[in-house]
């Protein structure tokens, strides 16, 4: 029987971009935006927080746009601070291009298993889907998931009772599948 697990995120990760009044890396996004329209053009910016020093920082979303051209959906959820807007333009790869940031997901989502009746299974198959585009280690997930060390999971790997059609080593954040023979 086919187990799925489901990666999610719990809040928005940290921005990572280097502050220019203190020089921390670290920026938390909460769901603020900020629209200042000049005649026919818009601008709108997410703003997000220095960890350290609290100044703030404005993440571009739309530079000198014609207000014709911005979606009225759009605008109204700009307009009404939507959290998730904000998520889906942190994952949206053209705004980090643009404003030269990166995510630090870390405690920023959780692991749902659905239950633990699949641990006492000799043979057990995993759909891990994700809701997000979270780089997590699927080491990390399966030691997680399945209530084993890393180390045991590593050892599961090389002695070939753990597969995948995908590289379980370094970091994933599409979905995947394995098997596990105890």
């Amino acid at each position: 029987m086919l187990n799925t697990w489901a990666v999610l995120p719990t809040c928005l990760p940290f921005v990572l971009r280097r502050c220019h009044a203190c020089a921390s890396e670290r920026f938390r996004a909460d769901g603020k935006f900020r629209v200042n329209a000049h005649h026919k053009l818009i601008d709108a910016w997410l703003l997000a927080l220095c960890t350290t020093c609290g100044d703030t920082t404005k993440l571009t979303v739309l530079e000198r746009t014609n207000v014709r051209s911005v979606p009225p959906e759009l605008l109204d959820r700009l307009h009404d601070n939507d959290p998730t807007l904000a998520a889906e333009l942190l994952q949206d790869p053209a705004v980090r291009r643009r404003n030269r940031i990166a995510l630090d997901w870390d405690d920023a989502w959780r692991l749902d298993t659905g239950g633990s009746d699949h641990l006492d299974r000799e043979v057990i198959d995993v759909s891990v889907r994700f809701a997000a585009r979270i780089p997590v280690r699927p080491v990390r997930l399966i030691a997680e998931g399945c209530a084993l060390s890393r180390a045991e999971v590593e050892r599961l790997i090389t002695e070939g009772r753990l597969v995948s059609a995908v590289r379980l080593s370094g970091k994933l954040s599409g979905d995947f599948t394995f098997t596990l023979k105890r």
